[in-house]
């Protein structure tokens, strides 16, 4: 039996789709038989034969993952490795994991593993043309990235839900060029009324008897506010992270998106308009930076990994104690600091008030519960060691760091001619207050001298208002297994502290004046329309005979030459990566593989079942 004990090894995500690229992930399922378990011999036995390979580094198992998955870089290339166990005591070579029976006594977490292939092959069947699939996707996924909406754990848009999104505005123009489509994934979406569902395909259930995504059953699938939903059975919302703030920064950035579409159209502007980045740090006034702490670069791969999938968490509590109307906006991205010793990074949080709201004078909100709720939710890590803490605390756009900005300094900013950018700066006399229980949020007072010197300035964005001159108290959160809150002396001590020292102190955010909230929205123009769920089977077709309509009067201007469907210095950008295919050299005879050719075997010896 230990001779024939064989896994056979499949990509799945971008890799399988054909649009990976530097530095991108390649997604991997090991597929074994029923007597090798996920918990021993993958996370033990496994995990203990790569910390011994040479090319492994930076390994990570993370076994209490939504889909249990262990990291490392093999070569220098990131790999996601699952493991599914099926009910054979032979797995096959010419395995064909689209039949239902691999499902046959399968636990959540293999369903789970197996469909993340099952999902990428059904998205190559169901789309019409896969080559200008892949264009369409590869640029999508770029302008996610570049716009700060591709993070599929902080609540955006991970490379699965891009895709389906995609998929379907190719199934709805069936001979359109990438260029078009492009075009038509932004208006589609702008106007698409969420929360019904994206769907390539209907869907199916099975005798097998898991649960697919049915909002008329489940309680939980009625509360997603954008479901898009995979093809292959059971069909699951990958989208569900999505919360009302992300979705409505979302919303932003389609809709920025469609008007850069509109504009390139009428030749105003170049494809490159589309791509330039999201200017995160100038679109709020006010941030929450969390600050990740662990004594060395190992203990912090691993910390700095937990607290980002808790942040989403931290968002959601906001949202809920301050009944919508304050709104976050995680950031997808960590930031170092060079300049210090100890393994540390950084996550930032853009806070704003809910536009339209009308505020009684001197209302707060207070959000030190969320903070402490949070704290305990990423104080249950299983892998905590001595030494992994975090800070949490309040700043202005003034007080961000400098490691964060350009060249460690912020440059005046030529402001882009277009309507939906300017009107939505508004209420610029908002401010922000952060006191402990027992201090009054008082209002802001003008520094005269402050405003003198602003006077001179030159370049100034004229959304900083010189009446922010006085700057908040800094209160952060620091969390350590051990620790259990401050005192009120040592909130005594903090209200004197200077700007700029969040990082030593340690206390709990306090309540936030509502009426110090700025009204300052990101590019793009704000929120989506959330309509109600319909009844039908698959609501996607009641938009499609427009857009068939649409594509075959819009194929007709479309441009001549389809070879130059975006600019050489971008296409560049979009190419993949194709030394990825050269990495997946596992334990025996993983061997390369290229894009089309992505089932790869291997022959494991597993030597802790013999």
């Amino acid at each position: 039996m230990v001779e024939d004990a064989k896994a056979v090894i499949l990509t799945f995500g971008s890799y399988r789709l054909g649009v990976h690229g530097p530095g991108s992930d390649v997604d991997t399922l090991c597929v074994g038989p029923s007597y090798v378990n996920r918990e021993e011999d993958f996370f033990f036995v496994l995990h203990n034969i790569l910390a011994e390979r040479e090319e492994v580094t930076e390994l990570q198992p993370v076994p209490d993952a939504h889909v249990p998955v262990m990291k490392f870089k093999f070569d220098g290339i990131s790999i996601d490795l699952l493991y599914a166990s099926i009910s054979l005591l032979v797995v096959p070579q010419d395995l064909d994991i689209s039949d239902v029976s691999v499902f046959y006594n399968a636990d959540e977490s293999t369903v789970q593993s197996l469909n993340g292939r099952r999902v990428a092959d059904q998205i190559l069947k169901l789309v019409p043309n896969v080559e200008h699939f892949r264009t369409t996707l590869r640029c999508l996924k770029f302008w996610a990235k570049r716009r700060g909406v591709y993070s599929n754990v902080t609540g955006f848009l991970g490379g699965v839900s891009l895709a389906l999104l995609v998929a379907r505005v190719c199934q709805l123009y069936p001979n359109a060029v990438p260029s078009m489509l492009v075009s038509r994934f932004f208006r589609i979406h702008t106007q698409w009324r969420w929360p019904n569902p994206i769907m390539l395909c209907a869907i199916e259930e099975d005798e097998l008897g898991f649960s697919v995504w049915d909002p008329r059953k489940s309680p939980r699938d009625r509360t997603h506010l954008m479901p898009i939903i995979t093809p292959a059975y059971p069909c699951m919302n990958s989208s569900y992270n999505v919360s009302a703030s992300t979705l409505r920064v979302m919303m932003e950035q389609l809709k920025y998106g469609n008007n850069i579409c509109e504009e390139i159209q009428l030749k105003k502007v170049k494809w490159s308009a589309l791509f330039e980045p999201y200017l995160f740090f100038e679109s709020y006034k006010n941030y929450l930076q969390v600050d990740v702490i662990a004594a060395d670069a190992d203990d912090l791969l691993a910390w700095k990994g937990w607290v980002e999938s808790r942040l989403r968490q931290l968002t959601l509590m906001i949202e809920r104690v301050t009944y919508g109307k304050l709104q976050c906006h995680p950031y997808p991205h960590e930031y170092v600091d060079a300049s210090k010793p100890c393994a540390c990074c950084a996550f930032f949080m853009g806070l704003q008030r809910k536009q339209g709201e009308i505020v009684q004078e001197g209302q707060q909100f207070d959000i030190r519960g969320s903070v402490d709720e949070f704290r305990h939710s990423v104080s249950m890590y299983m892998f905590w060691k001595p030494g992994m803490e975090i800070h949490v605390s309040h700043i202005r756009r003034k007080q961000l760091p400098a490691y964060v900005l350009p060249d460690g300094y912020k440059h005046p900013r030529n402001p882009r001619v277009t309507s939906h950018h300017q009107s939505d700066k508004l209420s610029h006399n908002n401010r922000i207050a952060c006191t402990e229980s027992g201090v009054k949020c008082l209002k802001r007072k003008k520094d005269p001298e402050r405003e003198n010197s602003e006077h001179h300035m030159p370049e100034k964005r004229q959304n900083l208002d010189s009446s922010e001159s006085v700057s908040p108290e800094i209160i952060s959160c620091e969390l350590s297994r051990m620790s259990s809150g401050c005192s009120t002396s040592d909130l005594d001590e903090m209200n004197g502290v200077a700007e700029g020292n969040a990082s030593s102190n340690s206390s709990v955010i306090s309540s936030c004046s509502n009426e110090d909230i700025g009204n300052e929205s990101s590019e793009g123009s704000n929120g989506g329309d959330n309509g109600s769920m319909e009844g039908s089977t698959n609501p996607a077709s009641s938009q499609s005979d427009s857009c068939e309509a649409d594509s075959k009067s819009s194929l007709e201007v479309e441009h001549a030459d389809h070879s130059r469907v975006f600019e050489d210095g971008l296409q560049k950008e979009l190419e993949p990566n194709a030394a990825v295919g050269v990495v997946l050299k596992s334990m025996n005879e993983v061997d390369s593989e290229t894009v089309r050719n992505t089932v790869i075997r291997s022959r494991l010896n597993l030597t802790s079942t013999a």
